[in-house]
């Protein structure tokens, strides 16, 4: 069933949650992370076969227990771990004062497949992204799983002590998106 009209990214509703897995020597010693993406802005456009979101990275949340169980993790970080995991990562990997927003141009051809532009930290890279796309009654829901490598974008994944205790550069990325018509004006 096709969708009419343009749709709005609804940021309750969706959700991008990103799994960060430790690596390194020592890497027994540290924690695998989840981060996620709540507040989702943007809109779809179903007749033209395009879609495009945004989020801030300064407004990303780090080791959400829900997020974390989901992800398969059994443990949770105290709160200074998560505290130093979000400081780190928006100050010396992601550079969020220089870099505040992450956006996805999403385009889907006839045959069905997606492909998205993601723009992070200055760089664009373009991935074909499996993602099931359903109508429902009030709009749009896709959804999926894509793996990133943080060296794609130019970053260097965290680490201390010569690399002893590291975060991998492997991405695991799982989003729920939904659109619904905008209200009428």
């Amino acid at each position: 069933m096709p969708v009419a009209g343009r749709l709005t990214i609804d940021p309750q509703a969706s959700l991008i949650a990103i799994t960060v897995r430790r690596g390194g020597p020592l890497a027994r010693l540290g924690h695998d992370h989840v981060v996620a993406a709540r507040t989702l802005v943007g809109e779809i456009d179903p007749a033209h076969n395009r879609a495009v979101l945004r989020f801030r990275v300064d407004a990303l949340t780090v080791d959400e227990p829900g997020l974390r169980r989901a992800a398969g993790l059994d443990t949770q970080p105290s709160s200074e771990a998560i505290e130093g995991t979000r400081r780190n990562m928006l100050t010396r990997v992601l550079d969020a004062e220089r870099y505040p927003w992450v956006e996805v141009t999403i385009e889907r051809s006839r045959s069905g497949n997606v492909s998205a532009a993601i723009t992070l930290h200055g760089v664009t890279r373009r991935y074909d992204v499996p993602a099931a796309i359903e109508a429902t009654p009030d709009g749009l829901r896709a959804s999926g799983t894509l793996t990133l490598r943080q060296t794609d974008f130019g970053l260097v994944p965290f680490a201390v002590l010569g690399g002893a205790m590291a975060v991998q550069d492997a991405l695991e990325m799982r989003f729920d998106i939904v659109a619904h018509h905008r209200p009428p004006v």
